[in-house]
């Protein structure tokens, strides 16, 4: 199956908590991934980013889709 999110994770499900709308399912994340940002030009430039710098990355995402194949 094709789908539009391009920053994917390969994980294992630790746990799913059930509720009569909405269920919390966690998961193990096992493997390294490469993830991708879009900034600003100035931000970049700002935080004086380079190939090689450490960095922490803050995932802020609406959505997280678990895609079982």
């Amino acid at each position: 199956m094709k789908y539009g999110a391009r920053n994917q994770i390969v994980a294992t499900v630790k746990s799913v908590k059930t509720g009569d709308v909405m269920s919390l399912v966690k998961f193990d994340v096992k493997v390294p991934c490469e993830m991708a940002s879009v900034l600003t030009t100035e931000s970049v430039q700002h935080l004086g980013l380079k190939v090689g710098d450490q960095v922490t990355l803050v995932v802020k995402a609406v959505n997280v889709l678990p895609v079982k194949e």
